[in-house]
């Protein structure tokens, strides 16, 4: 098998295959930065190989072997099938061969002070404040994000120094691929189980990846799974962060507004270094905020010049994401996509005043669907009204025998459809000036807002 690091080094030419993903294209921008040449294909047009293109990379549409010609590396998303026709001649002719995965974990090993953010839930947001408070505080740091930082309007960005911020994803162990300098682990909370089975390896897992940070690791000291993946680890600084005060950094004086904002006093080690008002709601992104600043201050920011980029944040595309307001109903889009995401999703989203909060969910997989049946029960009983679609599976084939009517039938008022086109009829049908309708799920359910908005633009 290539050796990666030895392909690389001597790669003239590199082909993407899937490059209009939003997890291949910062990969992309980073090695164009750094002088390789790209090529890559695609199945649909987006703004993001419209972004590729404008760098100079040539994007061709559809995929077909004769795609992967003068390449002398491959890389692969994980959405790409085995049959997909460019893998396939890829994998039976001699050009090496990668994931994405395996990449974007040499790409890490090319930093000084690689920043891997990880959690099952908040590593997005977390992300890219972290990156907006470093910009802010001057340290001009290269990203790879699972979502798009509406400050740079992209999955990512080039810096000119060697501190790369990255969003570290625990499915399927991806994020061991990686070479952090600091390890941030926000909180662990059972998610993908169909690959971890028991809450022990998914902890071991969060260790190796702790383990593999060459300097610190910055933990949610509130947390009890993550306080059990970082115990006993020596030969690094190991810094918490969460409410209570035995933790490093903490939040004091918090005051919630209406679940709008939130404003609370940062506290390190019994010393108060300043104030935070907040412009995203909820009490989960004070802790996303310390890891984000404390993140930021070990990589040499003063804590001063933090608070404009944390205060500024209005969020990532996805989370908690305001589209707009039409005839008087507010839409917000949201990524929340497991019981617990939701839970502070629609607590927050039931503060904000509205006569009627309209949750329009998609659940996502068959596996977390049939894992988690009871809590998204309870969780999604949280809503004045609950509007689902069939479950999208993604990579998963129904051997659950689990359906969304199953949910519907235990939610009191909620109602399921089969389609997007159905479930926007519905909810344009009902929904009133005063309202606001909540799409979540991290499957294609944005796409229902989008269209609500049209007709009603219309």
């Amino acid at each position: 098998m290539s050796n990666i690091s030895e392909v690389l080094k001597n790669a003239k030419r590199i082909h993407f295959i899937g490059i209009g993903g939003s997890g291949m294209c910062p990969l992309a921008e980073i090695l164009h930065a750094k002088g390789y040449s790209l090529q890559g294909s695609d199945n649909n047009e987006s703004s993001i190989v419209e972004r590729i293109r404008a760098l100079g990379i040539p994007v061709m549409m559809g995929q077909r072997a004769e795609n992967i010609q003068g390449a002398d590396m491959i890389v692969y998303s994980a959405a790409i099938m085995k049959t997909n026709p460019e893998l396939k001649a890829a994998l039976e002719s001699d050009i090496p061969t990668f994931t994405r995965a395996e990449l974007f974990g040499e790409i890490t090993k090319h930093f000084n002070n690689c920043i891997g953010i990880c959690g099952t839930h908040g590593k997005t947001t977390t992300t890219s404040m972290t990156v907006q408070t470093m910009l802010e505080a001057g340290l001009d740091p290269s990203c790879v994000i699972g979502g798009k930082l509406p400050l740079t309007n992209s999955y990512g960005r080039v810096g000119k120094t060697e501190t790369i911020v990255v969003e570290a994803c625990e499915y399927v162990d991806t994020f061991l691929h990686l070479f952090p300098n600091v390890s941030v682990i926000l909180n662990i909370d059972e998610d993908h189980m169909e690959y971890f089975k028991t809450m022990e390896n998914l902890i071991h897992s969060f260790r190796e990846f702790a383990l593999l940070a060459k300097s610190a690791v910055i933990y949610n000291g509130d947390d009890e799974n993550t306080v059990k993946a970082v115990e006993g680890i020596e030969g690094k600084a190991l810094i918490s962060f969460g409410f209570a005060d035995t933790n490093d950094y903490y939040s004091e004086n918090i005051k919630e507004y209406g679940g709008a904002y939130t404003e609370f006093d940062v506290v390190y080690k019994g010393e108060k270094l300043g104030h935070i008002k907040l412009s995203v709601p909820g009490r989960h992104n004070i802790l996303n905020a310390l890891a984000a600043i404390a993140s930021a201050v070990y990589s040499g920011a003063e804590f001063k010049d933090c608070i404009k980029g944390i205060e500024s944040f209005k969020g990532a595309g996805r989370r908690f994401e305001h589209l707009g307001t039409y005839q008087g109903i507010d839409f917000i889009d949201d990524y929340a996509h497991h019981p617990a995401e939701l839970k502070v999703t629609l607590e927050a989203a039931m503060k904000l005043g509205y006569k009627t909060v309209w949750a329009v969910f998609q659940p996502f997989t068959y596996s977390r669907t049939a894992m988690h049946f009871d809590e998204f029960v309870d969780v999604l009983k949280i809503p004045d009204r609950c509007v689902m679609t069939e479950i999208m599976g993604s990579r998963e084939v129904n051997t659950y025998n689990i359906y969304t009517s199953q949910l519907a039938e235990k939610i009191p008022g909620s109602v399921w459809f089969n389609t997007q086109e159905e479930v926007c009829d519905y909810v344009l049908k009902n929904a009133k000036a005063g309202d606001l309708v909540l799409t979540m799920g991290c499957g294609d359910i944005y796409k229902s807002a989008y269209m609500m908005i049209e007709k009603l633009k219309q």
